[in-house]
């Protein structure tokens, strides 16, 4: 994808040193007219940049905005965001990222927003996603079976969980199958999305929303007891740019390894972030609920649930409700 000359000149500006308009006209081939034209619409995107009459431009401090020029300025990736759409504002990412994958947009494709009116989680939930937090969704498109898609969301955990401890020294938890907590609270959320054939899988959309720095008295006044914000746990503003890129690096480098050598590897990360396993659970899925001790998780990344009489229950899906046994377990 071709840069404007916007994005010409704040790449410039991106190495440090004062640039003259003069010297950026000549080398671009414009007037200074419109190179300044050009800054002041940085600055109106929230770029701070010093103009000095005798010295030139020099860029101060960037928006911690998650848009392409800022993402891309310094990601690792090979795939994961080199294609990007960023929006200030969508219905959902993940319907935006499913038109874009129904048109062929390539793997690792990302779609990103500032908020989402109609956001949603597992079961066609309502998600919340005021301004503040991440919300984004990524194409992928694994040769793999539809059954096997029932790993993706521990994957992406995996990935949220070692990216939020990277950039803010937190220290996540994973709970079956797809939430990520700190201090027991949920704080990111994973859907995910497929189009298959009977034995094919034609592309995944993996939709991941993180409550980074929206205030905690911002989040729905239902969900104030049990999901917290990555700026409360830590005491301090987080850098959004930063935590997405250092996700879309985690995410790529895992799904580069299950490609190469399986599940397994990926399987024993999720199991030692695990929130869920050795605890008593209740798991509700339709109208059944099953009750025991959260066990194992198998190849496929199904929940093994041990129940009283020793017997393994196999959970493909379900809502997992945390609780203290109202006995002592002798399983």
């Amino acid at each position: 994808m071709m840069r404007g000359m916007k994005d010409e000149i704040l790449l410039r500006l991106r190495e440090g040193n004062r640039v003259s308009g003069e010297e950026l006209a000549r080398a671009f081939g414009v007037t200074r007219t419109a190179v300044w034209k050009h800054i002041n619409e940085l600055r109106a995107a929230g770029y701070e940049i010093d103009s000095s009459p005798s010295k030139g431009y020099l860029l101060i401090r960037t928006p911690d905005v998650p848009s392409p020029a800022e993402i891309k300025a310094g990601l690792g990736t090979h795939t994961f965001g080199k294609t990007l759409h960023f929006y200030p504002e969508l219905p959902s990412t993940q319907d935006e990222a499913r038109a874009l994958a129904m048109q062929g947009a390539p793997e690792g494709t990302v779609v990103i927003a500032e908020a989402q009116t109609s956001g949603r989680g597992r079961i066609g939930r309502a998600w919340a996603a005021p301004p503040g937090g991440i919300y984004l969704s990524i194409i992928l498109r694994p040769a793999i079976t539809p059954p096997e898609a029932l790993r993706f969301p521990l994957i992406a955990g995996v990935a949220v969980a070692q990216a939020i401890e990277e950039v803010t020294r937190l220290s996540p938890r994973l709970k079956w199958p797809n939430d990520v907590l700190i201090s027991g609270k949920k704080v990111a959320g994973i859907l995910t999305e497929m189009n298959a054939e009977m034995d094919r899988l034609n592309f995944i959309i993996v939709g991941i929303g993180i409550n980074v720095n929206t205030p905690p008295e911002n989040l729905p006044e239902e969900l104030r007891a049990t999901a917290t914000t990555l700026a409360a746990e830590s005491g301090r503003q987080i850098p959004r740019v930063k935590l997405v890129q250092a996700l879309l690096a985690k995410f790529e480098t895992l799904h580069d390894e299950f490609r190469k050598e399986g599940f397994e590897p990926i399987r024993r990360r999720w199991k030692a972030l695990s929130e869920t396993l050795g605890t008593m659970v209740t798991v509700t899925f339709a109208d059944q609920q099953v009750h025991g001790r959260a066990f194992d998780i198998d190849q496929d990344g199904a929940l093994l649930i041990q129940k009283w009489n020793g017997n393994l229950e196999r959970v493909v899906a379900g809502d997992v409700s945390l609780r203290k046994a109202p006995t002592p377990w002798r399983g």
